[in-house]
């Protein structure tokens, strides 16, 4: 059963006066604990998609449905609260706040939550041991290597259980080496708790992470393959 359904979707920005479509009619039906991957040249229209499933960027016309919930119909509170219920976000610059820890960084999701600061310590905990990061949780951005911010990034992803973890280029600003625990790290999550990931990428080699790759061209989707690269036509699924 689809989980995440877009209908119809668009996506057109004016820019200096211009409408530019980064985003064709689009229609993708994704199934709850798919580790999709979302690849495409540069300007292709992937990390506008991402946004739009995220729940940061209203399409210019059609629906995104999520769990049954007609998303773009909820006002903004609603909606923040969804974004918040549903999704933890992971993006190639961490975004970590330099002054604070690891554990607390982790815990800046849970600041509108109505758990106690004691049940946030616990949870942020929990997160950073399953990242392999609780030995460091007093430790400053800082003080960590690139890959260890973004195994904080992830745990603060991860803390409230969204169903659905987004990435952009979680690996671009990564080594080789630490890029792959990274996304051997995101394939544990999916396999071990069913979570849906949906990462956009640009690098080929990251592919065999994924359950199911996308690949879109011009604002269009061009092909959609499963991992074990029987190629799914629009006959074959819904695209």
């Amino acid at each position: 059963m689809a989980f995440i359904n877009l209908e119809n979707v668009t996506k057109i920005y004016n820019l200096k006066g211009a409408n530019v479509t980064a985003l064709q009619t689009t229609d993708l039906t994704i199934n709850q604990g798919e580790f999709l991957a979302l690849m495409g040249p540069s300007g292709s229209g992937k990390s506008t998609l991402l946004t739009i499933m995220g729940t940061l960027n209203p399409p210019t016309s059609g629906r995104l449905i999520i769990d049954d919930i007609d998303v773009y119909q909820l006002n903004q509170e609603r909606r923040a609260d969804f974004r918040y219920s549903y999704t933890g976000f992971v993006f190639q610059q961490m975004h970590l706040l330099s002054y604070l820890t690891s554990i607390e960084n982790v815990m800046v999701p849970l600041a509108v939550s109505k758990y106690s600061r004691k049940e946030q310590y616990f949870m942020a905990e929990t997160v950073l041991e399953q990242v392999g990061l609780l030995n460091k949780k007093h430790r400053l951005p800082k003080e960590l290597s690139g890959g260890e911010q973004q195994r904080v990034a992830i745990a603060r992803a991860i803390v409230n259980k969204p169903a659905i973890i987004f990435a952009d280029e979680p690996t671009g600003s990564l080594d080789t080496n630490t890029g792959n625990e990274i996304l051997t790290l995101f394939k544990k999550l999916n396999e071990t708790n069913n979570q849906t990931i949906i990462m956009v990428t640009h690098n080929p080699e990251t592919l065999s992470y994924a359950s199911r790759t996308v690949v879109i061209r011009d604002g269009i989707i061009d092909s959609d393959t499963l991992s074990d690269k029987e190629y799914l036509c629009s006959e074959d699924r819904e695209v």
